[in-house]
């Protein structure tokens, strides 16, 4: 692949999101340590917005329409959403990707877009 390419188009664009999402929150939703936090989610809804925002954080098409991670996640927080769960998705995400066959570095980049977001989310 070229430099140019996008994260998103070099791990194999809306089909591979699509396939990440779907087996991320299947990892997330089982995970007694974070699952309380989707207790009263539409799952349908966050899984589409989901693959919207990884799309776009990837550097795919822009179809995201969610709010700021610091918004849409204080709810969390107030339910004591804290660094521990942050890094049980970190994990969930990084052993998806690797279950899909996504290389080592490739899952480096994912794994450092998602971590940008870290404060945000914990509202910090």
């Amino acid at each position: 692949m070229s430099e140019e390419a996008s994260l998103y188009d070099q791990i194999g664009g809306e089909a591979a999101v699509d396939a990440a999402v779907e087996l991320f929150y299947r990892k997330v939703l089982g995970d007694h340590r974070i699952n309380r936090f989707f207790s009263k989610t539409n799952m349908e809804e966050q899984i589409a917005k989901q693959k919207a925002f990884f799309t776009m954080a990837f550097g795919g098409p822009n179809n995201y329409t969610g709010g700021d991670m610091r918004s849409v996640h204080a709810r969390l927080v107030e339910m004591g959403l804290d660094s521990s769960h942050f890094d049980a998705v970190m994990e969930h995400l990084g052993a998806t990707l690797k279950e899909l066959g996504v290389p080592d570095d490739l899952i480096g980049q994912a794994a450092a877009i998602a971590e940008s977001t870290r404060k945000d989310v914990l509202g910090k």
